[in-house]
């Protein structure tokens, strides 16, 4: 559960060099585009602009390209401001609870991390992208997104590192921000939670005059938190804006400013006895809290600047180019329980529980850089939707990890304040990644219905650690994709896809040097129907994905044999059923295995924390006069029932967590201008084990918490 640059400067002054807008910010003569007639409702919704509801109609990200989610040859979701909203999510991960395929928060409510497993995989570090950059972490070097900041949370299932270069297996997270929309926004929120932490929020934007629109999102929130002794201060600073010099030109500028001071929560790092079985002396508290409060310290500073330009020319033929430079300070210390008195699984004799006394800074610098031009034209009957590109990416972690004798604390009873011991640190090093790719796509319309979807790629990465310990690695792979669709009359596509990925893998063993990149392949076929008589959008994809050169073993002993497989079902189906009813449900049904690993006894058995059956249902009705009128004019109520089946806390699988069912509600007023909403997560309050990673390694769901909220537009 893992949590400067000299070469930054030049690599920012290349690519601001690099940018076009400036030999094209003076009116050039008119240019006349070639028509192009786009057919449907889906037409009218720009990758990036808001969802009407809980449907969107298009995407960019399973292709790098504008085009309907139907069309992409893999399962995407897009979960919308509104349904973030209905939902009553404060964090990425609570909005993706209801998302098929994904398991959301498996180690609790960690407030300073969007844990996220997709297709049985961890995405956290390797899977999420911002505005189709990766927002990449390795050890505890990484950045943190406030979804208040954003417009869409778009998830692309399976394997994708043919259009993003190297990132998890199972799939990608890709957040998009808010920006300036060309029109007035005046947005307020004010609210608190039973805990006590009390936020505020604003979004406003508008046009300046016809070539500037500006945006600006900001939030702080701050209090007590529902573990004891937890709690702390988050704020976030989002401005961007829009440049449109003349008709064949926009540059959207986006930036971020982003800082956390908490005591960390508790919950976690819990024994599997004692947590999912009674230990002598029962279970332990969930809100009870293990570290050291006095000593507990947890400071992210972070900052990104970066453009989104545009360039429409002659023939259909758009050039794009993406950049962000981000860096992000963090200094963390933190006591947590690992087993009972001297490390044992169970309590022996005593109940007091053994401490990692912990502490961590690192510093990351990133770069990135994606540079695509795009051509739509025909040959004979054959439509082509072609794009190139070539992207850059720079990761660079300065890193320090310590660890020192901690006192021993009861599990029943926690006393604080005992002295503990000077950490020393085991790792001191700077690691630097440089990854540069070249990529191909080509959308192939044809035969009023067929649609052939054909990508290749080629990655170079290079990693390097300078310290303890230090390492040199390079490599090249190739990634490619293939995919096959019909629309046939009604909205009905089916489709299959085939594609390979890779994953470059940070880190060595001592056996065999820098570790070599992770492949695999994936098999994917399925049905997406978009009905002409309701505005829904319902999926079935079957899979079938196969992970290779996954790090088995530990210290020593790690080597690169392991293989994991993921097949499943997912279902989904997103729905505005009138102007005031809006639903959602989604069933994963997952069959993950160790087909091979450095420990014999794991082989043939499901992966530890991830379970294999998930469903959820959710809805939201708001009621007015032209429904049932009188005194529910205005009243909203939504709520949903989200299931997470059982899984394991050991390879071995001899530790079962068992499954949980929680609900959540929504009640709310609203007028044109102003409401206020009530939400409640986990409504009956179920105490549960979310997953275990080991024995060891067991956390809590997330217990009752209640939200008001009052909001208001001018």
């Amino acid at each position: 559960m893992t949590r400067h640059g000299r070469h930054s400067g030049r690599l920012l002054a290349a690519a601001l060099a690099a940018t076009p807008l400036a030999a094209e910010a003076a009116d050039p003569a008119p240019i006349t585009l070639a028509p192009m007639v786009v057919s449907g409702e889906a037409a009218d919704e720009a990758p990036t602009a808001p969802v009407e509801g809980y449907v969107a109609k298009r995407t960019a990200t399973g292709s790098k390209t504008a085009t309907p989610i139907e069309e992409v040859p893999q399962s995407v979701s897009v979960i919308g401001r509104q349904e973030i909203d209905d939902r009553g999510a404060t964090k990425v991960d609570e909005a993706l609870r209801y998302t098929p395929g994904v398991f959301a928060q498996p180690f609790g409510a960690d407030s300073d991390t969007n844990w996220l497993f997709i297709r049985g995989f961890q995405a956290t570090a390797t899977g999420t992208f911002r505005d189709g950059l990766q927002d990449y972490s390795y050890a505890f070097g990484g950045f943190f997104t406030d979804s208040f900041t954003l417009e869409r949370i778009e998830v692309l299932k399976g394997a994708s590192s043919v259009l993003y270069g190297g990132s998890n297996p199972g799939g990608l997270v890709n957040y998009v921000t808010k920006r300036p929309t060309g029109e007035r926004l005046r947005y307020m929120e004010v609210g608190i939670d039973d805990a006590g932490t009390a936020f505020t929020g604003v979004d406003i934007g508008d046009t300046v005059d016809e070539h500037f629109s500006y945006r600006f999102v900001g939030r702080i929130q701050g209090g007590d938190g529902h573990s004891d002794e937890s709690g702390g201060f988050r704020g976030v600073a989002a401005p961007s804006l829009t440049w449109t010099p003349n008709d064949s030109n926009a540059i959207t500028f986006l930036a971020n400013y982003t800082f956390i001071d908490e005591t960390h929560n508790g919950g976690s790092f819990l024994p599997y006895v004692g947590t999912v079985v009674d230990a002598p002396f029962g279970r332990i508290d969930r809100d009870a809290n293990f570290t050291e409060p006095d000593l507990d310290t947890y400071i992210r500073r972070q900052a990104s600047i970066g453009y989104a330009f545009e360039h429409l020319a002659e023939d259909d033929l758009t050039f794009r180019q993406n950049f962000r430079y981000a860096h992000s300070e963090l200094h963390e210390v933190s006591l947590y329980p690992f087993g009972y008195s001297g490390f044992s699984l169970t309590p022996t004799p005593s109940n007091t529980l053994s401490r990692v006394n912990f502490e961590h800074r690192s510093e990351v610098d990133a770069v990135l850089l994606d540079n695509q031009l795009e051509k739509s034209f025909a040959t004979g009957p054959v439509r082509h939707t072609l794009l190139g590109g070539v992207d850059y990416k720079y990761f660079r972690l300065d890193q320090m990890q310590a660890s020192g004798s901690a006192t021993e604390i009861d599990a029943v009873n926690p006393v604080y304040g005992a002295p503990q011991g000077a950490r020393t640190a085991y790792i001191d090093q700077e690691l630097t990644m440089h990854q540069v790719g070249l990529y191909a796509q080509d959308q192939m319309r044809f035969g009023d219905g067929w649609l052939v979807t054909l990508n290749g790629r080629y990655d170079r990465a290079r990693s390097l650690a300078e310290g303890t310990p230090s390492y040199d690695g390079n490599d090249g792979k190739l990634s490619g994709r293939a995919g096959l669709a019909y629309t046939f009359a009604g909205g009905v596509t089916p489709y299959a896809s085939y594609s390979t990925f890779f994953n470059p893998v940070l880190g060595q063993s001592a056996a065999g040097g820098a570790f070599r990149p992770e492949t695999g392949k994936q098999y994917e076929v399925g049905v997406k129907y978009a009905p002409d008589w309701i505005d829904g959008l319902f999926t079935v994809a079957l899979f079938d994905l196969t992970r290779q050169n996954v790090v088995t073993g530990s210290g020593v002993t790690e080597t690169q044999i392991g293989e994991v497989t993921s097949q499943g079902v997912e279902i989904e189906g997103k729905v505005n059923l009138t102007p005031n009813l809006r639903l959602t449900g989604g069933v994963t049904l997952l069959d993950l295995e160790i087909t091979k690993d450095a420990d014999a006894t794991a082989v043939g058995n499901q992966p530890y924390i991830v379970p294999e059956r998930m469903a959820s249902l959710a809805a939201d009705y708001r009621f007015d006069r032209e429904t049932l009128g009188g005194a529910l004019n205005g009243v909203a109520v939504g709520g949903g029932v989200r299931y997470v089946g059982s899984s394991w806390a050991d390879n071995q699988n001899t530790l079962k967590v068992p499954s949980a069912t929680v609900y959540d509600a929504r009640i709310g007023y609203g007028e044109e201008d102003w409401g206020v909403d009530l939400t409640a997560h986990n409504l009956f309050d179920k105490t549960y084990v979310a997953s275990c990673q080991t024995a060891y390694t067991c956390s809590y769901g997330e217990g009752r918490t209640v939200m008001l909220k009052f909001h208001m537009n001018w």
